[in-house]
C-alpha cells in the first residue's frame, strides 16, 4: 500500500455524494508526502477506488449493503455503517499502522467520523472538516483529542473557499501524521485530578508534590467535559490514583447546572478499584447561566456574577447534605481504597473571606453530616483549614503518598 517509508492517513469521505472532494483531498495528502487509506462508508453506490470500500464496511458490520439498505430507516442504516466503519478501521490498523485520521463531511459523515475517531487512542492525530464545526461539537468530539475545522460552505464541490479549507486540512493532517511517533505511555505512576480555578492553589501544590515524587499528574478542568474525560482515561489506562477534588460536575448534574458531568461522573475509577481521594472542592456553588437566568432557575439563593455568561449560585446546608449523600453512596460502591477530606474553613475561593459567597457556618455541619454517614470502607478526614490553605493540601499529599507507596514526608 503506497510507499512503505511514508506515514499512513485514513481518509473518511463518502464518494457517492462527495467524490470530487474525496479526489481533491486525496491528491493533496499524497502531494504532502503521506499514503492514503480511503474508508468510504457510502450506501447509495460504490464509486470504486477506496482501500476500504462500502462492501467492506458492510461486511465488517456483519451484513451487506443490500441488507443494510433494506432496513429502510435512515437512522438504522447509519448506525450499521458506523459500526462497520469502526470495526473495518481497527481491522486495518491491526496490520497496517495508522498515523492520522481525516474526515470531510456533513452532519451524517461527521457523526460517523466522530464515533470512529473516538474509538482510537489519545495522541493519534484526528481532524474533521465539517459543516457542523461552527456549532455544537460535543457529540462529535466527546472526550477525545479531535480537532474540528469549519467547512464554511456546504460540502458540495470545490470553490475558492472550500479549495483552501480542504487543502489546509490535508496539509495539517499530513504534518501531524509525519510528526506522530506513537510513543507508548509513560512508565511513571499516573495520577488523575480534577480542579477549577477557584481551588487551584491546593491542586497546584498537590500536583507539584506528586510530580516531584516521580508521578505523571493529569489535571482536568471540571467544567462538564474534564471529569468525564478523567473517567474515560481511568476506564482504559493503568491509573495509580484518582484525586477527585472538584465536585462541580456532580453538583450540576444533581441541580441542573451548566457543568453537568452525567450520572456516572466519578464512579468509573472506583468501580475499577483505583485508589481514590475525594474532597468537596467547589461544593459552595452551582454553575448557572447569565445572572437573570440563574436567578430565575435558582430563586432565593445568593449569586456571584462570575462573568456575563456564568453565575455562581450559593449552595445551602440542605443542598450540601444532598451532595454529601450522593458522594457517600458513590464511595460505598468503591472496590478499592477510598478517602474523603473536607475543609472546615471553606470550599473554594468564592467561599473565603475574600470571596463573594463566604459562609463560615456551613462547612462544619457538612463535615459532621459526612462523618456520621461515611461508609465503613471509606476513611474520613476533617481538616481545620480552608480548601486553598497549605495545611489542606499537605494532608491530601500525605495520604496520596501513602496510597502510592511514597514516604509520607511534607513536600517542600
Amino acid at each position: 500500500m503506497g510507499d512503505a517509508s511514508r506515514k499512513n492517513v485514513m481518509l473518511i469521505i463518502t464518494q457517492d455524494t462527495k467524490q470530487e472532494e474525496a479526489r481533491f483531498v486525496r491528491e493533496h495528502l499524497e502531494e504532502a508526502g503521506v499514503n492514503v487509506v480511503h474508508l468510504d462508508p457510502s450506501v447509495r453506490r460504490d464509486m470504486g477506488g477506496a482501500e476500504i470500500g462500502p462492501d467492506a464496511v458492510a461486511a465488517a458490520a456483519g451484513s451487506t449493503i443490500a441488507d443494510i439498505l433494506a432496513l429502510g430507516h435512515e437512522g438504522q442504516i447509519h448506525e450499521m455503517m458506523i459500526a462497520g466503519s469502526i470495526r473495518a478501521a481497527h481491522e486495518f490498523a491491526a496490520h497496517t499502522p495508522i498515523h492520522g485520521i481525516l474526515s470531510v463531511g456533513g452532519s451524517m459523515g461527521t457523526a460517523l467520523a466522530g464515533a470512529l475517531m473516538q474509538s482510537f487512542p489519545y495522541g493519534l492525530p484526528k481532524l474533521i472538516v465539517s459543516t457542523m464545526a461552527s456549532g455544537f461539537t460535543k457529540p462529535y468530539v466527546g472526550v477525545r483529542d479531535i480537532a474540528m475545522m469549519n467547512a464554511v460552505t456546504d460540502i458540495a464541490g470545490i470553490n475558492t473557499i472550500s479549495r483552501d479549507v480542504y487543502r489546509n486540512a490535508a496539509l495539517a493532517m499530513a504534518g501531524m501524521a509525519k510528526g506522530y511517533d506513537g510513543m507508548p505511555g509513560s512508565e511513571r505512576p499516573l495520577v488523575l485530578m480534577t480542579t477549577l480555578g477557584t481551588t487551584e492553589p491546593t491542586t497546584r501544590a498537590i500536583r507539584q508534590a506528586l510530580e516531584s515524587d516521580g508521578c505523571e499528574v493529569m489535571v482536568f478542568h471540571s467544567s462538564g467535559v474534564g471529569g468525564p474525560t478523567l473517567d474515560a482515561i481511568a476506564a482504559e489506562r493503568d491509573v495509580a490514583l484518582v484525586l477527585d477534588l472538584s465536585v462541580t460536575e456532580i453538583i450540576d448534574h444533581m441541580f441542573g447546572g451548566l457543568a453537568d458531568g452525567g450520572p456516572a461522573r466519578g464512579t468509573v475509577g472506583m468501580a475499577r478499584g483505583i485508589p481514590t481521594i475525594w474532597a468537596p472542592g467547589n461544593a459552595d456553588f452551582i454553575i448557572g447561566g447569565p445572572i437573570d437566568a440563574a436567578q430565575a432557575q435558582f430563586p432565593g439563593k445568593r449569586y456571584h456574577k462570575h462573568n456575563p455568561h456564568l453565575t455562581a449560585v450559593r449552595t445551602d446546608l440542605a443542598d450540601l447534605e444532598r451532595i454529601g449523600d450522593r458522594l457517600i453512596a458513590m464511595m460505598g460502591e468503591a472496590k478499592g481504597p477510598v478517602a474523603f477530606f473536607t475543609p472546615l474553613g471553606g470550599f473554594s475561593s468564592h467561599d473565603s473571606t475574600q470571596g463573594h459567597l463566604y459562609d463560615p457556618g456551613l462547612p462544619p455541619p457538612f463535615a459532621e453530616h459526612m462523618r456520621r454517614s461515611m461508609p465503613q470502607n471509606a476513611k474520613f478526614h476533617a481538616i481545620d483549614a480552608h480548601f486553598n490553605d497549605p495545611a489542606f493540601a499537605q494532608a491530601i499529599i500525605a495520604h496520596a503518598r501513602s496510597l502510592l507507596g511514597q514516604p509520607a514526608m511534607v513536600a517542600a
